[in-house]
């Protein structure tokens, strides 16, 4: 029965972690450079990585908050967002 519980416990959600990070999820180098300006802004949750809005809307990494729209680095962005908006919109 060990190995069913240890099996159900990977059902759990993760809720992200200093140590967790969502590294290799910005855009590259070349994409970067490419990029117009306007099309690049920095995600809230991950501070300091770059994101290109137009790849994070194709893949649905955004959400619009008080007549605002934050763009993320990775799918597990947005539940962190969702879980304190206040506090990732305000740091903007």
């Amino acid at each position: 029965m060990t190995a069913n519980d240890h099996h159900n416990h990977g059902n759990d959600h993760d809720h992200g972690s200093a140590s967790g990070g969502c590294g290799g999820h910005a855009p590259n180098t070349e994409d970067l450079a490419k990029a117009n300006s306007d099309d690049v802004t920095e995600c809230l949750v991950m501070a300091g990585t770059p994101v290109l809005k137009s790849d994070a809307e194709a893949a649905g990494l955004y959400r619009d908050y008080e007549g605002e729209r934050y763009w993320f680095c990775c799918a597990a962005c947005g539940p962190l967002f969702d879980a304190d908006p206040d506090r990732y919109a305000n740091a903007a």
